[in-house]
């Protein structure tokens, strides 16, 4: 087993990014930083164990620590044993705190409506659009306007 490994990979193999060209993308986008260094680490950027890997998916920097490193993609239950997630919970609260003024600040009137209320306005619709006892026939009021 290999001492070090390429960020990119390591990101990749610990299951923190989907594919491994996501992990590159973000390593160039200067998401990815090791060790507290102010620099955007770059995706051939060699990783030990004891390195602290920061992650920023927005809203939230995850951080973690490499206990182990490989290049192979691994099962989900294996990978705690790979790493530790040192993210402090000043990260996950300000998580909590976006899911919820999501709903919040939701703006009615923009966009295409949900499936909800698509269901919500077609039942208002078949209800109030069927025999519901008004009958306005327009060329009768024509024809009582012209008496």
């Amino acid at each position: 087993m290999a001492n070090e490994v390429r960020v990119d990979k390591w990101l990749w193999a610990m299951r923190i990014f989907k594919t491994r060209t996501i992990s590159t993308e973000a390593c160039k986008k200067g998401r990815v930083t090791v060790n507290e260094d102010p620099n955007p680490t770059k995706p051939a950027r060699l990783v030990k164990v004891g390195d602290v890997v920061h992650v920023r998916k927005p809203p939230v920097t995850y951080s973690f620590k490499v206990l182990a490193v490989t290049e192979n993609r691994l099962g989900a239950k294996l990978v705690p044993q790979y790493l530790e997630n040192v993210t402090p919970q000043e990260q996950y609260d300000l998580l909590d705190v976006v899911k919820i003024s999501g709903f919040v600040d939701r703006r009615k009137g923009l966009g295409r409506p949900t499936k909800r209320e698509g269901r919500d306005l077609a039942r208002f619709t078949d209800t109030y659009a069927s025999d519901d006892g008004w009958d306005f026939d327009f060329d009768s009021l024509d024809d009582e306007e012209n008496l």
